[in-house]
Parts: structure tokens; sequence; C-alpha cells
């Protein structure tokens, strides 16, 4: 009993033996050097840039007015006999628009004409006819509709980046989708000390029928402009200690699988709309990384699953 107890121990002391040997016999790394032969692939989206152009704008609102318009007083005090015109009517300079009785008990005088100082179209009439008035109450206000204006108020952060003839998109609520250009035709020389801003005044370039006085207008004035420049969605700018990068696709199969990436320095300059200049690193046509470029390194490989080109 005691011989069968030596054997099994010799055996399993001749199978450890050989065990250790084998393990000792075998490359270090062998193991890590398997593992480093499967690739890792990143699904990316990617973008192919073009020139185009980027403005920088400042948003505002303002109100439509019309560039002359003016309010019509009496030269007398009493009260409102007649008037001669309705709102929306179009009256010539001196054209009689409401008389003015300014008899009072025991004296009676002939009515006074009340006249319009330019020509132009009744916009208002405040008071009706019986109604007592002065020579410092408004009769109604004539305005010049086919020249319009729009009347902003600039806070006085921004004041340094307004002058004349910048030019704005505008829009309305009454009209969406609809944009209209406009340009800058005065800036005030002071500021409001009650609220700190600048009124800005600009002009519609082309006059048209369905904008109104009055009109809530929402103004995109364009601050900077540059052209045939290199303009990436922001997403694509990555920054790696302090500075700018992008990763550009290189050895890019027809089937957009298995290609090289380089991470590539570039020099940004303004960004608008989640759009951003790219002033140097990249030339039309490049194919950039847009979306699954925070895991990858220079050279990682990638396959890009989608391509959008610049609009």
């Amino acid at each position: 009993m005691k011989k069968t107890y030596k054997s099994v121990a010799a055996a399993f002391a001749t199978t450890a033996a050989v065990m250790f040997l084998a393990a000792g016999c075998s490359k270090p790394g062998a193991a890590q050097k398997t593992a480093d032969e499967t690739e890792i692939i990143y699904a990316v989206s990617a973008y192919k840039t073009a020139a185009g152009n980027l403005d920088e704008y400042l948003e505002f609102g303002g109100d439509v007015d019309s560039v002359n318009a003016v309010d019509v007083m009496p030269d007398m005090a009493g009260k409102i006999s007649r008037i001669l015109v309705s709102v929306g009517d179009m009256v010539k300079k001196d054209q009689v628009i409401a008389y003015v009785d300014a008899s009072r008990p025991g004296m009676t005088y002939s009515e006074s004409p009340v006249r319009a100082p330019i020509a132009g179209r009744i916009t208002s009439i405040p008071p009706s006819v019986g109604a007592t008035v002065s020579q410092a109450v408004k009769i109604a206000r004539i305005a010049r509709t086919e020249d319009l204006e729009i009347k902003v108020n600039v806070a006085e952060r921004f004041v340094s980046r307004i002058r004349e003839r910048q030019t704005a998109v505008v829009t309305f609520d009454a009209y969406p989708g609809v944009e209209f250009t406009a340009k800058v035709f005065e800036v005030s020389p002071v500021l409001d000390t009650s609220t700190r801003t600048m009124a800005v005044k600009l002009r519609i370039n082309t006059p048209d029928k369905r904008i109104k006085v009055g009109m809530y207008a929402r103004v995109r004035l364009v601050t900077d402009s540059v052209n045939n420049v290199i303009v990436v969605p922001s997403s694509a700018i990555i920054t790696r200690d302090g500075k700018p990068y992008v990763f550009l696709i290189r050895d890019k199969k027809a089937d957009g699988k298995n290609a090289k990436v380089q991470l590539q320095p570039v020099t940004v300059g303004i960004s608008v709309d989640n759009l951003t200049e790219v002033q140097r690193g990249l030339e039309a046509g490049d194919e950039i990384i847009i979306k699954g470029q925070s895991l990858l390194n220079d050279g990682a490989a990638v396959n890009v699953v989608s391509l959008t080109e610049a609009n």
C-alpha cells in the first residue's frame, strides 16, 4: 500500500516539473503580443471642408418707425368740431384735416382749420369730435410710410462694435422665415444715462409693403465678416495641452473603412452659431472628424460611418 502512494507522488512531482519547465521556456510577452495584434477601429462621423463665408453678429430687438413723422397741433385751443380724415388716409401738405371751434359762452368764433404740415399718411388720430384740445395736444400724426427705419438700443458693452453702414438681417414674427436687409445709417454720439444704451437707426434697403410702422423687428447686426475661408463645425475642434487641433483623415479607402487619422494643429478665428473659422492648418477638401473623436489619438484607425459635405 505504501509503495502505491509513493508511485503516485512521484508521478505528480514529475508532471509539476514538466509544467514548470514548459512555463519557464515560454517567451516573455507572447500573450501581450497576441493582444496587441487586435487593432481597435473607432466608428466616427466626418466632414469635408470647403471655402465659405462667416458673419459674426449681434442680435437686438427694435421697432419700425417712419423716417419722417410729425405730430399735428392745432393753432387754437377749443373743441374739435370736425375731423375730415381717417387713419390710413394719404394727405397733402397744407390739406385741412380737422376744425377746432374756439367759441365759448357769450363769444362765438369761426372754426379754426388744422392743416397737415407735411404730405404723408395719417397713422393716428387720438382725439375724437367734441374733445377739448389745446395748442399742446396732438390732433393727428402724419408719417411717410414708404421710407421706414428701425430703432434699436445697443447696450454699452457693445458700443465699440457698432458703426455706420453695417449691414443687418431683419426678421418679423408676422413673416416667419422671411429675411429683410437693412443698413445702419445713424449712430447716436451719446448714451442714455438712465439705461446705459446707445440709440441706433437702421434703414430697410428695399421698401416692402409688408413692413408696417409699429412692427417689432428682430435685428441681426453683422459686426465682423470673413470671406473665402475654411469654416468647420465647432465640434471638430478639440483642445490638447491648451492648443486647438482637429483629427484629419489620412489613407482613407473607397468604402471609408480602416482609415487613419492625424492630429492636426490649427489656428482658429471667429466662431458663430456652432461654426468656427480655421485660418491655418486645413485646406478645402480635407476630411476631418466631427463626432467620435474623444477617444482618438494620432494614428488611430477609424471607420467613417457618415460623411457631411460643406454647403
